[in-house]
């Protein structure tokens, strides 16, 4: 997307489905939240609206995954093993569906965090397997990233192949004219009043215009389809009034003896290569403003360490564990200078917190036993034992997270009112410069 006009075509195509009752687009993120009636919507025909628009959608998350986990298996998979694991974890309290993929090895479960967690699912597949099977986290890229990722390469390579053909049309009509011998050469006549430089140019600029600059014919395309008009609409009007001009006088150069014109060929391929940069260069733009978040998320520790508790109330056993394994009701040990690896409070321990990534104070706050911790701030000094209140989605984290990107979807009216006007802008313009072609 490159405008407001493109947000309001998509969110246009997102509220026409059955079954939404609300759709906010996003242009400096490129993401769309959607509140809609799964028994009338799917989220597949939510994409389809997407990409009839003439854009490209990739689901990021349904709302429904906030307490759902993809678990990876190692070891010898057999086919008997898969139905012993689905009904073991189904045994489990806590557990409202299961969905395993024998080809990709993964497991996928969903559950409510205050009755169970992803340890206890490891647990039990572990032991499901009698010492076969091993459980993980299952490590999958992000649909988002790995998309950002692609369109980013995608616009880089039509970037440097319109050059390849851009860089010798400019320098065949802007700077070769002016070297004699060049020049001579150029202007050399191949039929009647065609020249050699005519009909370089011509091939040239032909596989920018209708090769590299197709995504611009096939976005304007389906704009047009659902009756508006984005910038892909002027850019394809713009391309293609210089090219099919060039084409229509090189034609009366090659059929006449007496016809002189100028060509402008390389007014198409550089305003195509021209765009492509722009929008390699916004796409990069917009990638760093979720960096923010990432780095947000990336405050909580890799791993954390786990206590076990005996009868007595002493510590019998610690081991550390993925801070994604983390489980309601977990008792966390936190060491000087490390980091508090989930929400909870102190049962044990007095110390010193650095909570500035959430409230800016860069003073440190004492904690003793009863006082409330963060995840994701640093323990200063002394050691802590904190017992985890609020995992996963539930963190602060998280919620921070969520009223982030909130934020980025809310539009204030004076925002709304530009978005009205804005949909009328590209209509209007092509009526004006009909108008004016009109009377000259």
């Amino acid at each position: 997307m490159t405008c407001t006009s493109c947000t309001n075509t998509v969110e246009s195509a997102l509220q026409a489905v059955p079954g939404v009752h609300k759709a906010l687009v996003a242009l400096a993120t490129e993401e769309a939240e959607i509140c809609y009636d799964p028994r009338f919507a799917s989220a597949n025909q939510l994409i389809e609206a997407v990409e009839d628009t003439g854009f490209e959608a990739t689901l990021i998350t349904t709302g429904e995954d906030r307490n759902r986990i993809q678990l990876k298996i190692d070891g010898t998979f057999y086919s008997r093993y898969i139905s012993m694991v689905k009904s073991s974890l189904q045994a489990l309290p806590g557990v409202d569906d299961i969905n395993i993929d024998p080809v990709l090895r993964k497991v996928t479960v969903s559950y409510k965090p205050d009755q169970t967690g992803p340890r206890n699912f490891i647990e039990v597949i572990e032991s499901t397997g009698s010492g076969h099977l091993k459980a993980s986290i299952y490590q999958e890229a992000g649909g988002k990233e790995l998309h950002k990722s692609d369109e980013i390469k995608q616009y880089y390579r039509s970037f440097l192949w319109s050059l390849v053909f851009t860089i010798p049309v400019f320098l065949t009509s802007m700077v070769f004219m002016y070297i004699p011998g060049i020049k001579h050469l150029l202007e050399k006549k191949v039929v009647n009043m065609l020249t050699i430089g005519e009909l370089l140019r011509w091939i040239l600029c032909t596989p920018v215009q209708f090769v590299i600059g197709r995504r611009f014919y096939i976005g304007s395309c389906k704009a047009l389809r659902h009756g508006s008009a984005n910038m892909d609409v002027l850019i394809a009007l713009g391309t293609n009034a210089a090219y099919f001009y060039s084409l229509y006088y090189m034609l009366r150069a090659a059929t006449s003896p007496n016809f002189m014109g100028t060509d402008f060929f390389e007014t198409s391929s550089m305003l195509i290569s021209f765009i492509l940069l722009g929008k390699y260069l916004e796409i990069l733009a917009k990638g760093k403003t979720s960096e923010a978040i990432a780095k947000l998320m990336n405050l909580a520790p890799e791993t954390a360490i786990l206590l076990s508790y005996g009868n007595e109330g002493n510590v019998v056993s610690e081991r550390e564990i993925d801070s994604r394994l983390i489980q309601k009701n977990d008792i966390i040990r936190v060491v000087p200078g490390g980091k508090v690896a989930s929400d909870g409070f102190v049962i044990w321990g007095q110390s010193h917190v650095n909570e500035s990534m959430i409230t800016g104070e860069s003073r440190p706050v004492a904690k003793r036993k009863g006082d409330a911790v963060i995840g994701g701030t640093v323990n200063e000094n002394g050691v802590l034992h904190v017992r985890a209140t609020h995992v996963g989605s539930e963190s602060a984290l998280s919620l921070i997270v969520r009223l982030v990107e909130s934020a980025q979807m809310a539009k204030a009216p004076v925002q709304k009112f530009a978005d009205r006007i804005s949909k009328y802008f590209v209509p209007l313009l092509i009526t004006l410069n009909r108008f004016k072609y009109l009377m000259v």
